[in-house]
């Protein structure tokens, strides 16, 4: 492998091995308090002290990761998160696990995961850089990365638990997490993810962690397409919680098609976007990013909630849940590419923290609403909301004019390290067009 793409290589194999981990521990935690309590209310409990906290912290750390440097975050946090887990298992094989005390370790693993998949997420455009990689495809194969991560981490922690139970398959989670500290310590050299220093007069070496932090605030509040972008993917992705989490488990049972066909339906999905990944990957850097971007969530949305509510033979169903996939494939690559052009290198961590933190923020209500909403009106009425819901969402928006600059690539201009600085202007001129970085 050429030394110039083994950055790129790095970031990521640590993101494959470190999200393996999460999808692996996401199915052996919730299945480990299910069978050991036979408590639904105990388990939901489990996933809320996991969650929260990794929505949390990861919103509080991005001023921290542009302090310290992603690089050293993503291994501390690994290795945190490799330690709690196996401390789960250790004490649970001599009958020392209490329920206090796995509730803990849980928490521990989902604040340390959070800060740790921001800082890995954010040395990508510098491993981009590094191989001469266009940004477009960078993103688009950390789309891939995820997109097989989702797919192949909840079949393999299935597996595991199946044959040798929950704690084994967390054992497994705690290697994947020290696997990608390891990665990250040998793959990537040691001047990658080193702080970006602001240009000169913007920021003190001496700033406080909240004045970094309100910077980035700041910085997300005065752009319009980032914040809109948020905006929408919040709404979304309360849709789609409620959907995974409610309507299609409810559809199923209704349907009479089962838990076998519900399996199916995710499978087919997660195949199809890692095909759409891999497309976006060769190809989206030479197509105009806002057509694209709202044609794949035109494929990507409403008709999953659709299909559910209409009476189609099975082999319908799996072809609009496989075009839905190959759209959604598309999505996270361009939205990776248009934040990694516009935020400043020495913001990316505060910003990018926030920003996932919105997006991230009906996740938790996604469920509950949805399930309430079913108890209230029926199943097929709330699909048919949701699909309304989700058009409206991801296609009106798209007419107001700060989803303009999406198709506007430019360069966000790096601190120099000599005297001089880049102007303040050129960081935040929306008028500024010009091609991704190292192209």
């Amino acid at each position: 492998m050429s030394s110039a793409l083994r950055p790129m290589a790095g970031v990521l194999a640590a993101m494959a091995v470190a999200l393996t981990g999460t999808r692996v521990s996401a199915i052996a935690l919730p299945w480990f308090v299910l069978t050991t309590t036979g408590s639904a209310a105990q388990t939901g409990l489990v996933a809320f002290a996991e969650m929260a906290p990794y929505v949390l912290v990861k919103a509080l750390t991005g001023p921290l990761v542009d302090r310290v440097g992603p690089r050293r975050i993503s291994w501390i946090t690994d290795i945190v998160s490799a330690v709690a887990a196996g401390t789960m298992v250790g004490l649970y094989a001599f009958d020392l696990l209490p329920w206090g005390g796995l509730i803990a370790l849980v928490v521990v693993v989902g604040a340390a995961r959070g800060p740790g998949d921001l800082a890995k997420e954010i040395m990508v455009p510098e491993a981009a850089d590094r191989g001469q990689v266009p940004l477009e495809r960078a993103t688009g194969l950390m789309g891939v990365t995820e997109r097989l991560a989702q797919a192949v981490g909840p079949a393999a922690g299935g597996a595991v638990v199946a044959v040798l139970g929950p704690m084994a398959s967390l054992g497994i989670s705690a290697v994947c997490f020290l696997l990608g500290s390891v990665i990250v310590a040998w793959a990537l050299p040691r001047g990658m993810g080193r702080r970006v220093p602001a240009p000169q007069g913007q920021e003190g070496e001496d700033e406080g962690y909240w004045r970094r932090f309100w910077q980035g605030f700041a910085f997300l509040r005065g752009e319009p397409l980032l914040l809109a972008m948020a905006i929408m993917i919040a709404v979304t992705n309360l849709l789609d919680a409620a959907f995974v989490q409610v309507l299609a488990p409810v559809w199923a049972k209704e349907s009479g098609y089962g838990p076998a066909v519900l399996g199916l339906n995710s499978s087919v999905v997660g195949a199809a976007a890692v095909g759409g990944s891999l497309v976006a990957a060769l190809v989206a850097h030479r197509m105009r990013r806002r057509p694209l971007f709202f044609v794949a969530f035109l494929f990507a949305g409403a008709p999953r909630f659709l299909i559910l509510a209409a009476d189609v033979p099975l082999w319908a169903l799996l072809a609009v849940f496989a075009l839905s996939g190959f759209g959604g494939g598309f999505l996270n690559p361009i939205l990776g590419a248009v934040s990694y052009e516009r935020v400043p290198r020495h913001l990316l961590g505060r910003v990018n923290a926030l920003s996932d933190a919105l997006a991230w923020a009906g996740i938790p209500l996604g469920g509950l609403l949805g399930g309430v909403a079913v108890a209230a009106v029926g199943l097929k009425p709330v699909l048919l909301t949701c699909a309304a819901a989700y058009a409206l969402t991801t296609n009106l928006t798209g007419l107001r004019p700060e989803w303009r600059e999406m198709d506007r690539r430019r360069v966000t201009p790096e601190p120099r390290r000599a005297t001089g600085s880049a102007p303040r202007s050129d960081a935040r001129d929306p008028d500024r067009t010009g091609p991704p970085p190292a192209p």
